[in-house]
């Protein structure tokens, strides 16, 4: 792929600098993916501030540093990241702790080179990631419109009567078919109580 935003944002964070070295040279000759390491939780969480990734790779097993904090941290401040955890020493107890925190997937060490190619690409599939920033911010944007109503509880008549939207319109934008007008975005923003770039940020752009 030519362009830099048609490639899968992957930030990998791990203790192990020889492993980060492996990851990092194997997915970059896949041509797919743009690869960030880091082997200091403040490195990652400072670079996610900059630049938010498609993707992060977590160890949960970093001597001083404990990956479910990092984990804690990440979810809180990005609801919606895609993360998969990646650690040598998994228990039934771990995983079942992981994956109620809404992490995408589990990758023991030692994995090879398929399963993480097929698990990213999994991730990618789903999240849309590596497809035109239009499109994913279509698809990402429609998905959180609807979790913020499902949250309120509301049906799609409700949201409709509050933005003063069509049933079909809501229904149209939550499906990811269509963007929203300016004036249809901020009369969903004051639906729900939040700003713009609130929305906009939780979903990566």
């Amino acid at each position: 792929m030519s362009q830099e935003n048609d490639l899968v944002d992957v930030a990998v964070l791990d203790d192990d600098t020889d492993f980060l070295t492996y990851l990092e040279d194997t997915l970059k000759d896949e041509g797919r993916y743009i690869v960030r390491t880091f082997v200091h939780p403040g490195e990652l969480i400072a670079a996610i501030e900059d630049r938010r990734p498609d993707i992060v790779l977590l160890d949960m097993k970093m001597g001083e540093h404990r990956g479910e904090k990092v984990l804690e941290q990440l979810l809180a401040a990005y609801p919606g990241l895609c993360v998969i955890i990646v650690t040598g020493y998994p228990s039934l107890e771990d995983m079942r702790a992981t994956f109620q925190m809404k992490v995408f997937d589990y990758i023991p060490k030692p994995f090879s080179l398929a399963q993480l190619r097929d698990t990213l690409e999994n991730a990618a599939r789903k999240f849309g990631f590596g497809r035109p920033a239009p499109d994913r911010l279509r698809e990402r944007l429609g998905h959180r419109i609807k979790m913020l109503r499902v949250e309120r509880e509301w049906p799609l008549k409700d949201l409709a009567a509050a933005t003063r939207l069509s049933v079909s319109q809501v229904s149209s934008i939550e499906r990811g078919a269509n963007l929203p007008s300016i004036e249809s975005l901020l009369a969903i923003c004051r639906a729900f109580d939040k700003r713009p770039s609130e929305i906009l940020s939780s979903i990566g752009f």
